[in-house]
Order: structure tokens, then C-alpha cells, then sequence
């Protein structure tokens, strides 16, 4: 359950910077300069998160395949798959077994 939190966090954090109200975020470096940065766009957020949790892990590496392959669409992809991943907390909390989630047969049990 605490890898949903992580990538749930993730999500929620780069959800904010969608559409032509996005809001944008300042980043600010841990290194020796405290450079600034502010910036809407997912994948430079992402970059700059450094994380422990497996599930949000696997987010951000969704979003740098999404660059690398398409070059766009890096905040949609992460927040798609986090939603997807929300949906599957309630499932969880609810008793279903996580491999009977993964197949899509829970359906008749809802």
C-alpha cells in the first residue's frame, strides 16, 4: 500500500501542470549552488525528483521512456498510469487480489 501513496504523490504533484492553467513549479537544487528553476513542463520535474519508492520510480521511468520515444507527452503518461494506479488502491483496499486486477476479471465481483 505504500508504494500507491509514493506514485499517487507523483502524480498529483505533475497533475497540477496540465492544460492552459497549469501552474508551474520552482524547483531548487540541493547541490552547491541552489540554482532555481521554474518550469511546467513533466519531465523536467521529474528529473529532478530524487526517489526511493519502487512505484514512483517506475512512474518517472515511464516518463523518460515517453521523451525519449515521442518526445512529448511525458506529464500524460504519468498521470494516466497514476490514475490508473489510484483505481487499484480501491480495488486492494476493497479485498481483491492484486493478480485478479492485473487479469480484469473482477468485474462480475464489483
Amino acid at each position: 500500500m505504500a508504494s500507491f501513496v509514493g506514485a499517487i504523490a507523483i502524480t498529483d504533484l505533475v497533475k497540477t501542470t496540465l492544460g492552459p492553467k497549469g501552474m508551474d513549479k520552482i524547483l531548487q537544487s540541493t547541490g552547491r549552488g541552489h540554482e532555481v528553476t521554474v518550469t511546467n513542463d513533466g519531465a523536467t520535474i521529474l528529473k529532478s525528483l530524487h526517489i526511493d519508492n519502487p512505484a514512483a520510480k517506475v512512474l518517472i521511468d515511464i516518463s523518460k521512456v515517453q521523451d525519449d520515444e515521442v518526445g512529448d507527452g511525458t506529464t500524460s503518461v504519468v498521470v494516466l498510469a497514476g490514475e490508473l494506479l489510484r483505481e487499484a488502491e480501491k480495488l486492494v483496499a476493497a479485498k481483491i487480489h492484486p493478480m485478479t486486477i492485473i487479469s480484469g476479471s473482477f468485474w462480475p465481483h464489483l
